[in-house]
């Protein structure tokens, strides 16, 4: 009977987890997009078992997964071809294989096509994914979101493409606007709307959601004006700071509340919400 290289993740409802349940599952989800998974069967909140199409894939999911979620429990498994497939459709999730990717019908992945520009993001850095999910976490229903910082604009093509109702990228670097145009013009279907400016000096509508993946010292210092910025009942994205840098960038925006927090690789994600 052919067996299937599997690994077990375990620990996702602990009490003590850094992030809520739901948010950390969409954290491996992008994760586990990088890699050629053949099935997810979730058969508890506490626990996954991912199954590859073969060994090596496995053992490279393996240590990304070991590394990025130091505390989860995350074990190889080979599991012998019972009928699992048919037992975990209700859960299966989209696959990223190459340029190719596979949904099944309940489960249509967004897809965002960046070009590559030095300097600017692609979408592989810890913060960007970690921005991506966090967006994924709450309603863009109706919502006017300020992605401040914008790069290459994959974080604000992503909240038009979720739905939000206008969204506005806004960078002083003009050459970073340039890309952030090109890559615009790559996914028709997100409707942007794009400013070279400095933050303090450009006059700006208030956002429902403002997104800044920035640096800890810049957030520190942006943090009145992001503030002032953010519509009654706002949330602020905020990444591009350490785990060290936390405690700052939190007490310089007292207050919001943390709704969600992700880390990976020692960077972190939080999702501010007024008190």
């Amino acid at each position: 009977m052919r067996t299937w290289p599997a690994v077990v993740v375990s620990g996702l409802a602990r009490e003590n987890s850094s992030t809520t349940p739901g948010y950390e599952a969409e954290l491996l989800h992008v994760t586990l997009a990088n890699h050629n998974v053949a099935a997810i069967d979730e058969p508890s909140a506490d626990q996954w078992r991912v199954f590859f199409n073969d060994p090596a894939e496995r053992g490279q999911a393996l240590i990304e997964l070991r590394r990025g979620f130091p505390h989860l429990r995350v074990d190889p498994l080979d599991v012998a071809d019972e009928n699992w497939a048919a037992r975990s459709q209700a859960n299966l999730r989209a696959v990223h294989v190459g340029r190719i990717i596979v949904a099944p019908p309940w489960d249509t992945p967004v897809t965002i096509v960046i070009r590559p520009s030095m300097g600017f993001g692609t979408g592989h850095h810890e913060t960007t994914r970690l921005c991506l999910a966090a967006l994924q976490q709450i309603s863009l229903d109706r919502c006017r979101v300020l992605d401040v910082g914008t790069g290459s604009g994959v974080l604000a093509i992503a909240a038009s493409l979720l739905g939000a109702e206008a969204v506005t990228g806004i960078d002083d670097d003009s050459d970073a606007i340039q890309a952030a145009w090109d890559n615009l013009s790559l996914n028709p279907s997100a409707q942007v709307t794009l400013i070279v400016g400095d933050l303090k000096a450009t006059e700006l509508p208030p956002a429902d959601t403002i997104l800044a993946n920035l640096t800890g010292g810049v957030l520190i210092q942006a943090a009145e004006r992001l503030r002032k910025l953010t519509n009654a009942h706002g949330r602020l994205i905020l990444s591009g700071f350490t785990a060290d840098e936390e405690r700052d960038v939190l007490a310089a925006f007292g207050a919001f509340a943390v709704e969600h927090r992700g880390e990976e690789g020692g960077w972190v994600c939080v999702t501010l919400k007024e008190s």
